[in-house]
């Protein structure tokens, strides 16, 4: 991992003052946006930092001295330490890309540690930027904070128990494993497919172009590396059926560059002793504007050439393709009266992140509309499909009233889409979310298994089964496929955050629960209030739980009545909706007896 105070532009290192007056430039910007604490976390890493004593800044310093926690801090039963650094991240990122944009001296938290990164940015006056894109961001950009130490692994999870993470015959045993899943999931889900299919076109889809990796000219084990991640590369985003991958892009195609969706992954590779640096950013082409760069460091001595590429092409391909990501962030007044397929996924996106009714009516407005259009599109179908899904499982943010027409609805278009693409997993996500509100636990984890076998860089597949997995009882699984998602940034802001709180809850650690839950957007789903207040009512909170029960009372007073029946519907296990209705009951809530009424 870099060290702390080293320009990666290989240029001047950046003073003690320079570094202090830009801490100062940033606690004082008002799109410097967390809370005290998080304020004086960032100070107490800085400053400690320059102050030469970095070595000890570990999780339990930093409990105690920030967060007052005692001698007894455990770090893998407390993850405060570990969500408030994620938030610093994501905040540091937003203020380099709006008041910070044109800052000399960038200071980033990387990934796998506390150590904070001084760096000075090359021609900060000139950086190129863009309305409401990530923009103009060289690779010492603050999304390239988002350093992966593929040395270590990430604070507060055991890597060790990811199926993805295991040395030694890793790549092997996965290929093996994805090879066998996928072919399941086609023998399984198969219907009509022909290669030809409409399914498989890709108009307005974004076509990423990814380019040869550049390496130094002298290294020829750089070169080997360089070509063997840029293959790497396109295999893992060949999965994500919302783009199309090109290595080479026709002189056709060329020119109509500035007229559709077009992007250039571009990256290189050089080694210096036994570390591997490779930096990756994503151009869009019309206009040359960098929307993502990142860089990523590896210990030569601790992996081996297989595993390094693997694991940079892994990381590369989830930071540009994700769902929510990077490709995807717009919002429903730009796409207004817009019927193209990748417009209306965008809708799709837009909703999700503005959770109102209006946006989910326009979006599933757009795909029904386009759907019709091209009935052979999985995609579409599956996104389609989502969209009265949703209204199963947001009913009280979105004010919909689902009946059973609407659940079959969801399901004959999730069943349509995995016919046209078995291998889409987004499609596979859809039909496992149309059984698991059908309450046919085996069928919907049959789905979401081949979901994941079908793309498990997908961060929103991840996210999804890792849910249905814990909520139907296999709390050790799920969980661990939900802080993989939560570790990517997956889903719209806030969201995945409510099942780590699930997850520590159930396990009996109420005081990390009540922390994640409160990471959480309590605003996205007054579900996500219902479960903060069942953990406060175990630890005994009555006045924070007092809160919770008149927002929900005043907010959202139709859950009330449907409480019980919303919790079954989730929990598949009698001890599970137990320790959730002891918890909610102790907080104080009257909870409706099994004769609850039905919306």
């Amino acid at each position: 991992m870099t060290n702390a105070g080293v320009d990666r532009a290989g240029g001047a290192i950046p003073s003690q003052q320079e570094v202090e007056q830009q801490l100062e430039q940033i606690l004082s910007s008002p799109e410097f946006r967390l809370p005290e604490r998080a304020r004086r976390f960032l100070e107490f890493i800085v400053t400690e930092t320059l102050a030469g004593r970095r070595e000890y800044l570990k999780a339990f310093t930093i409990a105690q001295a920030v967060f007052g926690r005692d001698a007894h801090f455990d770090a893998q039963q407390d993850p405060c330490v570990r969500i408030e650094a994620g938030r610093l991240r994501r905040e540091l990122e937003h203020y380099y890309l709006t008041a910070g944009s044109g800052d000399r001296i960038v200071v980033t938290v990387p990934r796998g540690g506390y150590v904070p990164v001084f760096d000075i940015r090359q021609n900060a006056d000139t950086v190129e930027t863009g309305p409401s894109e990530q923009s103009g961001r060289s690779s010492t950009s603050p999304e390239a904070s988002q350093q992966v130490d593929l040395t270590g692994d990430m604070v507060g999870t055991d890597r060790t128990k990811w199926p993805l993470s295991r040395p030694g015959k890793w790549l092997l045993a996965a290929t093996a494993v994805f090879a066998s899943a996928v072919a399941v999931a086609i023998f399984y889900y198969a219907g009509p497919f022909t290669a030809g299919h409409e399914t498989l076109a890709t108009a307005n889809r974004p076509t990423i172009v990814v380019e040869t990796f550049d390496s130094a000219p002298e290294g020829a084990l750089a070169s080997d590396i360089s070509r063997g991640i840029t293959d790497s590369v396109i295999e893992r985003l060949i999965p994500f059926k919302d783009v199309v991958v090109v290595a080479r892009l026709p002189q056709s195609r060329e020119a109509q560059a500035s007229s559709e969706p077009l992007y250039a992954l571009q990256g290189s590779v050089r080694l210096e002793g036994n570390t591997l640096r490779s930096t990756a950013r994503l151009v869009r082409r019309a206009d040359g504007v960098v929307i993502w760069a990142n860089n990523y460091d590896a210990d030569m001595k601790v992996q081996d050439v297989l595993k390094t590429q693997a694991s940079l092409a892994e990381d590369i391909a989830t930071a540009v393709a994700r769902p929510f990501g990077v490709m995807f962030k717009t919002n429903t007044a730009n796409i207004a009266g817009r019927t193209d397929p990748f417009s209306c996924i965008l809708s799709y996106y837009s909703y999700r992140s503005e959770m109102t009714a209006q946006a989910h009516a326009v979006a599933q407005s757009c795909l029904q509309q386009a759907a019709e259009k091209r009935p052979g599109d999985s995609n579409l179908a599956a996104f389609l499909s989502l969209t009265y899904l949703d209204q199963f499982r947001f009913p009280y943010q979105l004010n919909s009233k689902p009946t059973a027409d609407t659940l079959n609805i969801a399901r004959e278009l999730a069943e349509r889409a995995v016919r046209l693409d078995p291998t889409n997993a987004r499609a596979l996500q859809a039909l496992m979310l149309a059984h698991f509100f059908a309450n046919d636990t085996t069928e919907s984890l049959r789905a979401g298994e081949a979901a994941y076998a079908s793309n498990p860089n997908d961060t929103e597949v991840a996210g999804e089964y890792g849910l249905r997995l814990s909520m139907s009882g296999n709390w050790d699984r799920g969980c661990e496929l939900i802080s993989r998602a939560v570790s990517r940034n997956a889903g719209p802001h806030g969201y995945y955050e409510v099942g780590m709180a699930l997850c520590a809850f159930m396990r009996g650690d109420a005081e990390a629960a009540e922390l994640w839950a409160r990471m959480s957007d309590l605003n996205y789903n007054p579900m996500h209030r219902l479960v903060l207040l069942s953990i406060l009512g175990s630890l005994g909170k009555t006045v924070d739980a007092k809160e919770q029960i008149d927002w929900i009372e005043t907010r959202s007073p139709a859950l009330v009545p449907n409480i019980r029946r919303e919790v079954v519907r989730r929990l598949a296990r009698t001890e599970d909706q137990k320790r959730f209705f002891v918890g909610l009951e102790a907080a104080g809530l009257i909870v409706p007896g099994e004769e609850a009424p039905a919306d």
